[in-house]
């Protein structure tokens, strides 16, 4: 393992509106700035912010200062006092890993190992892909804690290889401590393609430049409930990326597959996972823009007994909700024109700013609006290595709807 910084950090003494210390009381694990209404003394990235009751004046709860994010306060620990150090990241690192472990009981080597506040340690995630292990920080407070949860992560998911990933906001800070993106940390990376199993299918994860750690592992569970159905069907995967709903498909017997999405090289990369993978069904794909390409299928009168639809993130913002809401809309309506009589329309939503019940609302309501006969055959969330610990945790929604033409 390469050396790790061992910087000091200070303490500072927080203490909060009644409003924002409720919320705390309560688990909450994110302080907003203006909600800070005292503390002792300034503070910078890494430093541990001790918050007090302010009527009691007793501990409250402790969490990383993060300066540079409106989100001033991620916090760790509530209602009870306890020392932050290497023994306590080992804690909640054995405790996320007590987690998953139905779930590697699977023929499955990928899984999340961390997920953030949902585990506890916020703005870290750490993706195990066979034997390597992929850690991403999304606040630059985490340069001063590698050093105590980086032997655990590595012990716990037998890694052999430990790669760092860093988001673009923490990308400045990080060369000041000599870290970069995509920095092997631990270990040796012979090929940056590293090839690992969900549910026995093999795919692929470029772990030094690929989206996010590699791979969306995410909607894993829903890919292989696609790969069940899919046996002598056809199948449309759109916003396909890697094809992750398609080689599930075609691994489970679909007779044909085709993966729709902007992107060219992310096509390849889907044909590529698809060889990884013993299949007879042929396998197309269509490069475009998704409404572009599914209004010239329409006017084709093209049908697929399997619409899987699973855009990105509509709504990054909450200015950006009602584009996004539309956007759906559009999207179940098209989709429908594709779906074969009895078969099955595939809709998923990663928008944390879009709620599940708002996202269920939505399609049923559109599908009602164009006279769709219809029955929801199952709604989904999370798998089981993306626990939802608060409200905003919770992103990840699927639907799956039989129509009947």
């Amino acid at each position: 393992m390469i050396e790790l910084p061992n910087k000091t950090t200070s303490k500072i003494a927080i203490k909060l509106k009644p409003s924002a210390e409720l919320l705390v009381k309560k688990g909450h694990p994110w302080v907003f700035e203006n909600s800070i209404i005292k503390q002792n003394k300034e503070g910078k990235s890494g430093d541990l912010a001790i918050i007090f009751d302010s009527r009691k004046n007793k501990f409250l709860a402790c969490g990383f200062y993060d300066p540079n994010s409106p989100i001033r306060i991620k916090i760790v620990e509530a209602n009870k006092p306890v020392t932050v150090n290497m023994e306590w990241f080992t804690h909640k690192i054995r405790e996320a890993h007590q987690k998953r472990i139905p779930l590697l009981q699977t023929n499955t080597n990928s899984y999340r190992l961390i997920y953030g506040e949902n585990d506890g340690l916020p703005s870290l995630v750490a993706d195990v892909y066979d034997n390597v292990l992929v850690v991403k920080l999304y606040a630059s407070f985490w340069f001063y804690y590698l050093k105590d949860v980086l032997p655990t992560l590595i012990e716990i998911s037998k890694a052999k290889t430990t790669i760092l990933r860093l988001s673009r906001n923490t990308q400045k800070e990080g060369n000041e401590f000599n870290f970069s993106d995509g920095q092997i940390l631990d270990g040796n990376l012979k090929n940056e393609v590293v090839i690992f199993k969900e549910h026995g299918i093999y795919f692929s994860a470029n772990v030094i430049h690929g989206h996010k750690t590699g791979y969306f592992l995410d909607h894993r569970a829903n890919r292989k409930k696609v790969g069940i159905m899919a046996k002598g069907k056809t199948v449309l995967d759109v916003f396909s990326y890697a094809g992750g709903f398609s080689i599930h498909a075609l691994a489970g017997g679909a007779k044909e597959v085709t993966s729709l999405d902007i992107s060219k090289p992310a096509l390849e990369i889907a044909k590529q996972n698809a060889k990884l993978n013993p299949y007879i069904g042929e396998h197309k794909t269509i490069a475009g823009d998704a409404f572009d390409e599914l209004n010239k299928l329409a006017e084709a009168n093209t049908k697929y007994d399997i619409v899987v639809i699973d855009p990105p993130s509509f709504a990054k913002s909450a200015s950006e909700i009602d584009r996004a809401l539309a956007s759906y809309k559009k999207l179940t309506t098209l989709g429908v024109k594709l779906v074969q009589n009895k078969g099955t329309l595939v809709l998923a939503s990663c928008s944390s700013r879009v709620t599940a019940e708002l996202f269920f609302n939505l399609i049923e309501e559109t599908l009602h609006k164009n006279r769709v006969d219809y029955t929801i055959k199952a709604k989904t969330l999370h798998d089981i290595d993306h626990p939802i610990g608060f409200k905003e945790g919770a992103y990840l929604k699927c639907m799956y709807v039989q129509i009947k033409l």
